[in-house]
């Protein structure tokens, strides 16, 4: 395989002690933080300097493993930087269309049962690029880094409307953050009494800034943007609210003269991260061909995965567990002759929804002549069709159709 067999003596040598196991390490810091050698494990920002316009902090696929994303690493997009909330001032409404308005201190809502959900988030324009006529020649962090899965805990919004009491008129609820623009969002309330969430911890830690501390909603499956970060109003009414970025940014027209909108679900999808751009392969030999696969309709079933770009195909393994409407990582080894190879993957969930062409998705939601990697240049809409990574001889990935 990839280990090598050693001597006695050069055993020993691989065995010297080193400069670390000579000296006493560095104290243990109050929060941890990673190894000096895994610098290059970090986001990569679209206004580093926080301008007065959106930012974007995407994760760094290739350099993670398993399901879920470490908190410093989760994607964020924030349109105007991450509120300095002090949480004691800090107040939840619901009101509108309800027989009881309420308002909840951070305080009150830690005293309702609490529930954890392993789930995705995913904005709504990642993967953009992949809209463009010609690959774009980026790594999976530019490509597809505006996705991110974390355990979230928190109380059931049902709970709280329950107890709010909801007029039989009320459709939609208006979801509210304390972010300088009030950004707003217009959600079913068939969704709100299904498994929508305020979520208050990420990962076992109170939220981040960036992702909405001190609360948060979240809407298992459904677009990033409608997982209002900051929350502070749930205003409950008889239809949506058709704010600016409902009817601006995510009502793109499709190529039928349509608008693309309130539409919700983050369809099937998987890429593949190792190997991806940025990691070059170091010579034949085995390796494992690994990614992550995810839908809103529920668990992944099964994905597929080839290398030939797309003459044979070969079922991965996903490694457990397998859950609803987050991450699966799938794996599947692989012996690279040395030669010129196409990745890809395609995935199927248990709704029985299969992961379509690039094809497909052109032609029900059209292209673009942009090359860039930036989400703004290309429609706010899912694309979940396969990604393409191509070997060369020297082992380098690039970025492909097939």
């Amino acid at each position: 395989m990839t280990g090598y067999t050693l001597s006695d003596s050069v055993a020993a040598q691989q065995l010297a002690d080193d400069a670390w196991s000579t000296r006493a390490g560095a104290a243990i810091p109050e929060y941890g933080v990673p190894s000096s050698f895994e610098k290059s494990a970090s986001r990569t920002l679209s206004n580093p300097k926080g301008e007065p316009r959106t930012q974007h902090a995407r994760t760094p696929h290739h350099l993670l493993n398993g399901t879920f994303t470490p908190n410093g690493l989760h994607f964020v997009i924030s349109h105007s930087g991450a509120p300095d909330i002090d949480p004691a001032k800090h107040r939840l409404v619901i009101h509108g269309l309800v027989k009881k308005p309420l308002a909840f201190t951070l305080d009150a809502l830690g005293r309702y049962p609490t529930v954890s959900r392993m789930a995705f988030v995913e904005c709504g324009g990642n993967s953009a690029p992949l809209f463009s006529n010609e690959p774009v020649q980026a790594t999976a962090q530019a490509l597809h880094g505006l996705v991110s899965c974390a355990e979230w805990t928190g109380v059931m919004l049902s709970t709280l409307l329950e107890e709010a009491g909801i007029d039989p008129k009320a459709k939609w609820l208006i979801a509210e953050g304390a972010d300088s623009l009030a950004l707003s969002r217009s959600v079913p309330v068939a969704k709100a009494l299904d498994d929508a969430m305020i979520a208050l911890y990420q990962n076992g830690e109170r939220l981040m800034p960036g992702n909405g501390y001190p609360m948060r909603l979240l809407l298992p499956g459904w677009e990033g943007n409608m997982n209002v970060k900051w929350l502070r109003r749930i205003q409950l009414t008889e239809m949506p609210g058709m704010s600016y970025y409902e009817t601006r940014t995510y009502a793109p027209i499709l190529p039928n003269g349509k608008a693309y909108q309130f539409y919700f679900l983050q369809e099937v999808k998987s890429f593949i991260t190792h190997p991806s751009p940025g990691l070059t392969l170091k010579g034949p030999g085995f390796y494992e061909v690994s990614g992550i696969a995810y839908s809103a309709s529920g668990r992944i079933a099964k994905v597929m995965v080839t290398a030939d770009g797309g003459k044979t195909w070969a079922q991965a393994a996903l490694q457990e567990p397998v859950l609803s409407k987050a991450f699966t990582r799938f794996r599947v080894p692989w012996r690279w002759d040395g030669g010129p190879a196409i990745l890809q993957s395609r995935a199927w969930d248990e709704a029985g929804n299969v992961q379509p062409t690039r094809a497909e998705v052109i032609a029900q939601r059209g292209t673009t002549r942009a090359a860039v990697t930036n989400a703004a240049a290309f429609p706010s809409q899912h694309y979940n069709g396969p990604t393409s990574w191509a070997i060369e001889r020297t082992g380098e990935v690039k970025h492909v159709y097939a």
